[in-house]
């Protein structure tokens, strides 16, 4: 705490010369922004948003899943971060959530388990701006329902390889499955907020449509081509007349399928000769509706998501190739030889190898996603009212806002 109370002095010190007051900067950037009407609002919103995705969550016969705050091993991301925070606990160090990603896959172990889903913590240290321009999509704090749904196809690493076309087909059929699952998650959250909170839009000067099935869908290779790469999604959502459309095919995470990978031959394709046919991963743009001009803001990615690496050869090689981990595991009569090396990664792999009594593999078959709430909220309510992200959380931690966060 004396660090903390040092950080604080020298702060105090800084807005005293530049003729403010710490009594000053807390009202203006904390205590006006917590009895502001706006927020209200936008909380009234943010209810009637997180309960209507639960609802529907629950209906579709999904189980809801504890927090996991803290693990050896995170998702590894495929941006820059500041750094992973760590702490040491019992002798052992522990690093805090960037997701929840592979704690949805072991909880996806039991067979009867349709899915499940989690309000899930998210710290991630993201890097300031090199402008320092406040950018509305980063949050250093942030929830996400987190949601992964049993597959269930029970395809083996002899079929991935000799039968490309079955597999292909099964694919196509479970991403046109998953697509439409989120497509209807959208459009019952939006019909809530349509439904309880008119009120409340009209305060921030913004109208919601909940959208119709199919929304839009463009893919990223084609995208890219067309747009380049800067704001990328932005360029493309100022050609589509919708407030929600798909990206689809960008290659991102480790654990996001591609497919085919592994060829017969026992190589496997590098990386970079991927298209997004062959990457079967999604994300969800949403713009605000602005009342007064009927005209869109800008987009943002508010859901990603994907079919998921299920065989346990292209995991070990996907975490290989993004450098990850370094070499393989290696077992030998239940002992992980090469345990120091995997660093965190050891407990995960070793139930990721795992079969049953029946040689079956532990490890399940998933597709899912995470939804930003705060980064939705930003997206759909950014209009005459709403600037930043900072204006629809009440402690919100945007790494472009302030030198310091105070609460």
């Amino acid at each position: 705490m004396a660090f903390i109370g040092e950080d604080l002095f020298h702060f105090q010190a800084s807005l005293v010369q530049s003729g403010s007051s710490f009594e000053e900067f807390v009202k203006k950037n904390y205590v006006e922004k917590w009895v502001n009407e706006n927020l209200y609002s936008a909380m009234n919103i943010r209810t009637s948003f997180v309960v209507a995705i639960h609802d529907f969550l629950a209906r579709e016969g999904l189980i809801n899943l504890e927090r996991v705050l803290m693990s050896p091993v995170t998702d590894p991301l495929a941006h820059d971060v500041e750094h992973v925070p760590t702490i040491h606990y019992k002798g052992m160090p522990y690093v805090s959530t960037h997701s929840m990603i592979y704690s949805k896959f072991l909880a996806c172990f039991n067979p009867r388990v349709k899915g499940i889903f989690v309000d899930s913590p998210n710290i991630r240290l993201e890097i300031e701006s090199p402008q320092r321009k406040q950018r509305g999509k980063y949050l250093i704090d942030f929830s996400q329902i987190d949601i992964e749904l049993r597959r269930n196809r029970g395809i083996g690493l002899e079929e991935y390889k000799d039968s490309p076309d079955k597999v292909k087909a099964i694919l196509k059929e479970d991403y046109e499955r998953v697509i439409d699952f989120f497509e209807r998650l959208i459009i019952a959250a939006t019909s809530a907020i349509a439904e309880r909170n008119e009120n409340d839009l009209k305060a921030l000067g913004v109208a919601l449509e909940p959208p119709r099935q199919p929304f839009p869908r463009v893919k990223h290779t084609e995208a890219l081509k067309k747009y380049g790469k800067a704001d990328l999604e932005t360029k493309a959502g100022n050609d589509i007349p919708s407030q929600f459309y798909w990206v689809t095919g960008l290659l991102r995470e480790n654990y996001d399928l591609i497919y085919p990978y592994l060829l017969p031959d026992g190589s496997r394709l590098p990386l970079t000769s991927f298209e997004s046919d062959m990457i079967y991963n999604y994300d969800i743009c949403a713009k605000s509706l602005i009342r007064d001009t009927n005209k869109f803001s800008p987009a943002l990615e508010i859901m990603s998501g994907a079919i998921r690496e299920w065989l346990y050869e292209a995991i070990i090689f996907r975490l290989i190739d993004n450098r990850i981990i370094p070499e393989a595991p290696v077992f030998n009569n239940g002992v992980l030889e090469n345990i120091a090396v995997l660093d965190g990664y050891g407990p995960f792999l070793t139930a990721v190898a795992m079969h049953d009594c029946d040689g079956k593999p532990y490890f399940p078959e998933t597709m899912g996603g995470g939804i930003g709430v705060e980064r939705s909220l930003y997206a759909l309510l950014k209009g005459p009212k709403i600037e930043k992200i900072d204006d629809i959380t009440c402690f919100g931690k945007n790494p472009d806002s302030y030198p310091i966060f105070l609460f």
